[in-house]
C-alpha cells in the first residue's frame, strides 16, 4: 500500500476561496520509492505533508489539529473561506492490507483489471476563528464512513520534523522517540517476559543489594557506603515517625515500557555532530519501516533531509535511501532545498513546488522523452540541478556564455542573482534535455517558469548565404526548443564570439582574446603590468594596420574569432572579456553602448526575458520570427549578408 495521490481544496496557499465542488485547488501524484519535493522557500512543499499528516497522523502520536490558519486565505478578502477539504488516496493494496479497510474499500479498473484503492477524506467547515469538530471518512461515494480508530492506526505516518533535534529524540526519557519505535517493534513485542525485563530485574537485585551491604554472594561487607545510606535514612525515618521504618533503594516499576525509556541510542565513537546523530535518527525511524513483521502503512514524510548533513553524506544517503525503499517497500515524501539531492534523485521522482501547484517531473506529465531521462539521470549534477528552485533559467551551451552572461545582466541592471534566475551550463547544445523538463503534457497546467535557451546560429561562413537563409537558419533552430515558456535566442550571424567581434566592444573582444593567451601560459605570474602593456601595444598595432589598410570590419571579426577557436581560448577570453567591461562601467559607464550594439541583443532579450514580472499565460511567439521583422524594419541593424560575403 502506498499514497498514490492528494487532493487539496482551500487548504492553505492551496486555495481559490471557492466553494469545494469543483476541480481541486492542487492534485498531485507520487511514485513509489522516493519522492523528492523542491522548490523556493515559500512554495508549499510542507503544506503537502501536513495535509497529509492531518489525515493520516503519525506514529509518535504527535498532536495534529486543524486551525484557523489551514484555511485559505486570499490577499483580496479580509477573511478566511469558510470550508477546506484534503483527499488522500492510497493504492496498491495487497490481500492482508485490503482486509484491514473492507467496509471503505473502492474498486477501480486498471488495465482492465480490478483493483483496490483507499480514499480518505477530510472535510472542516471554519465558523468564525473557530473550526468545527470534524473527522476522517472513507468510501467510494463522496459521504463515506468514519474510519474506525484500528484502521486509522494502520495508516499512521512516520515524520521527521525540519530541524529536528536528533540528540534529544535519542536520549532517555518518558515517551522518548526512542522507546516509541522499540515499543512497537516486532523484537518488543512480548511485554511480560520479554529478556530484558530479566536483565532490569538482575540489575534491581544488584542495586539493592549494594544499599543492603551485601556482594555478589549475598555476604555482608563491613562499613560498607550503601549500607550507611540506608541506615541513616532509617535512622531519620524512625525520628520522624516514632517508629521503626524502613526503606529500601531500586529500581522504578519494572515494566518494559519503563526499561525502553530508559534507553539511550548513541554514536560509540563519542563526540560526533549534528550531523552524525541526524542520521543515526533516520536510522532508528527506518527500523520499523523496513521491519518484516511491519503491518500498515510504510509511508515516511521527512522535512529538510540535509539538515546538518555535508554534501557527500546527503548523496550517499538518498542512494541508499532509494536503493533501501525499493528493497523494502517503502514509500518517502522528502522536501529539500539541497540541489545534490535533486541531482542524484531519478527526475521522474521530483515534484517541484512552484506557483500554488506541485509539478510531478513523472513522465505521463512532461514532455521528456524516455531517453531524455536517461540522459538526465547520467548529467543532471548538482550545478545544473538548481535550476529545480530558480525564478527563472537560462540555459547555454558553454563556459564563455556561463561567465559573460551574469556580467552582462548586472551592467545592464538586471542582477540574476536577484531575480533568482539559474544560469546552467549543459556544455553541449542537447537543450531539449532541459528544457522539456518545463514543458507540460496538461495545457492548463503550463509551468510558470520562463526558460531561455541562448546558442549559436553557427553558419558556415564560407557558404555564400542570402540574408533570408540566415534568418532561416535562425528560425529552424528556434522552433526545435521553443515551446510553452520556453523561447530560444539566438546569435545573428555564427557565435558569441564572432558576432561580438562585429560589434562595438570589438576591440575590447581582442585585447581579452591576447590576455587570455597569456593567463593560459602562464598559471604562476598571471598577466602583469609588462605584459598588459605589450597587449597594449599590439591591440593598438593592430588596430592601427587594419585602418591603414582600410580592412573591412568582418574581416577583423573573423580574425579574432579564429585566434580565440584555435588557439582553444574561449572560457579564458570571456572571464577577461567581462572582467574589461565591468571596470569600463565602473569607469564611466558602457550600459547605453551594449543596450545599442545588435550583436549584444539576443544575450540582452534573454536577460530580459527571465527577469521580466512573468505574466505569459499563453504560449510564446517563434523570437526568432520576431528578430527578423525587428531586423527588416529597423535601417540601423546590420546587413547580414554583408557580413557573409564579406569573409568570402
Amino acid at each position: 500500500m502506498y499514497l498514490e495521490r492528494l487532493k487539496l481544496w482551500n487548504f492553505r496557499k492551496y486555495g481559490s476561496g471557492n466553494s469545494l465542488n469543483r476541480q481541486p485547488d492542487l492534485d498531485v501524484q507520487f511514485q513509489k520509492g522516493v519522492n523528492l519535493l523542491v522548490g523556493e522557500n515559500d512554495s508549499g512543499k510542507t503544506a503537502i505533508l501536513d495535509a497529509i499528516k492531518l489525515i493520516t497522523l503519525t506514529r509518535s502520536n504527535e498532536y495534529f489539529r486543524l486551525q484557523a490558519e489551514d484555511f485559505f486565505h486570499s490577499t483580496t478578502n479580509l477573511y478566511p473561506t469558510a470550508n477546506l477539504k484534503i483527499e488522500c488516496w492510497f493504492a496498491g493494496l495487497k490481500d492482508d492490507e485490503a482486509k484491514n479497510f473492507l467496509e471503505w474499500l473502492s474498486i477501480r479498473k486498471v488495465d482492465g483489471n480490478d483493483e483496490f484503492y483507499l480514499r480518505l477524506t477530510l472535510d472542516a467547515t471554519l465558523k468564525g476563528a473557530v473550526v468545527l469538530p470534524y473527522e476522517v471518512r472513507a468510501g467510494a461515494d463522496e459521504e463515506g464512513s468514519t474510519l474506525a480508530a484500528i484502521a486509522r492506526d494502520l495508516i499512521r505516518v512516520t515524520y521527521l520534523k525540519p530541524l529536528r533535534d536528533a540528540e534529544t529524540e535519542l536520549s532517555p526519557r518518558r515517551n522518548s522517540r526512542l522507546s516509541q519505535i522499540l515499543g512497537n517493534h516486532d523484537a518488543f513485542k512480548d511485554k511480560v517476559t520479554h529478556p530484558l525485563m530479566a536483565v532490569a530485574t538482575e540489575a534491581d537485585t544488584a542495586i539493592k543489594n549494594y544499599f543492603k551491604g551485601l556482594d555478589a554472594q549475598g555476604n555482608l561487607i563491613p562499613d560498607h557506603p550503601g549500607k550507611e545510606i540506608n541506615d541513616t535514612i532509617n535512622r531519620l525515618l524512625c525520628d520522624f515517625f516514632g517508629n521503626d521504618r524502613e526503606s529500601g533503594f531500586g529500581i522504578s516499576t519494572q515494566t518494559l515500557k519503563n526499561i525502553l525509556e530508559k534507553l539511550e541510542l548513541i554514536l560509540e565513537q563519542g563526540n560526533s555532530g549534528l550531523g552524525s546523530h541526524n542520521l543515526l535518527f533516520i536510522a532508528a525511524e527506518l527500523l520499523l519501516l523496513t521491519g518484516k513483521d511491519f503491518t500498515g502503512l510504510k509511508l515516511a514524510l521527512v522535512e529538510e533531509i540535509e539538515a546538518h548533513l555535508h554534501p557527500q553524506a546527503q548523496l550517499r544517503l538518498i542512494e541508499f535511501l532509494s536503493k533501501d525503499a525499493r528493497a523494502n517497500q517503502v514509500q518517502l515524501l522528502i522536501t529539500s532545498h539541497s540541489p545534490n539531492l535533486a541531482s542524484k534523485i531519478a527526475t521522474a521522482n521530483v515534484i517541484l513546488c512552484k506557483d500554488g501547484w506541485a509539478y510531478s517531473m513523472a513522465p505521463e506529465h512532461t514532455e521528456l522523452r524516455v531517453g531524455d531521462y536517461a540522459f538526465l539521470q547520467r548529467f543532471l549534477d548538482a550545478t545544473k540541478a538548481n535550476l529545480f528552485f530558480a525564478q527563472g533559467v537560462i540555459l547555454v551551451e558553454g563556459d564563455a556564455e556561463n561567465i559573460l552572461i551574469p556580467v552582462v545582466a548586472r551592467i545592464i541592471g538586471r542582477d540574476l542573482t536577484k531575480y533568482g534566475v539559474s544560469v546552467v551550463n549543459i556544455g553541449n547544445t542537447a537543450f531539449n534535455r532541459y528544457s522539456r523538463i518545463f514543458k507540460r503534457k496538461d495545457a492548463n497546467k503550463f509551468l510558470k517558469i520562463p526558460v531561455a535557451c541562448i546558442t549559436d546560429n553557427d553558419i558556415n561562413l564560407d557558404a555564400g548565404l542570402t540574408q533570408q537563409q540566415i534568418e532561416q537558419n535562425r528560425k529552424n533552430i528556434a522552433a526545435r526548443y521553443d515551446g510553452q515558456h520556453v523561447k530560444t535566442f539566438i546569435s545573428l550571424v555564427k557565435t558569441m564570439e564572432y558576432d561580438l567581434a562585429l560589434g562595438t566592444f570589438q576591440k575590447d573582444l581582442y585585447l581579452a582574446s591576447l590576455a587570455a593567451a597569456k593567463l593560459k601560459n602562464s598559471d604562476e605570474y598571471g598577466v602583469t603590468i609588462d605584459k598588459y602593456r605589450q597587449i597594449l601595444a599590439t591591440t593598438t598595432q593592430q588596430f592601427t594596420d587594419w585602418t591603414v589598410h582600410g580592412t573591412a570590419n568582418e574581416v577583423k571579426a573573423r580574425h579574432i574569432w579564429k585566434y580565440i577557436a584555435d588557439n582553444n581560448l574561449k572560457a579564458i577570453t570571456a572571464q577577461y572579456f567581462a572582467s574589461q567591461l565591468e571596470h569600463r562601467e565602473k569607469r564611466g559607464g558602457i550600459k547605453a553602448q551594449l543596450l545599442a550594439d545588435p550583436y549584444f541583443r539576443y544575450i540582452v532579450e534573454a536577460i530580459e526575458y527571465v527577469t521580466a514580472p512573468f505574466t505569459l499565460i499563453a504560449p510564446p511567439k517563434n523570437p526568432a520570427t520576431q528578430q527578423l521583422n525587428q531586423l527588416q524594419a529597423n535601417p540601423t541593424q546590420p546587413n547580414l549578408t554583408e557580413h557573409v560575403q564579406a569573409n568570402n
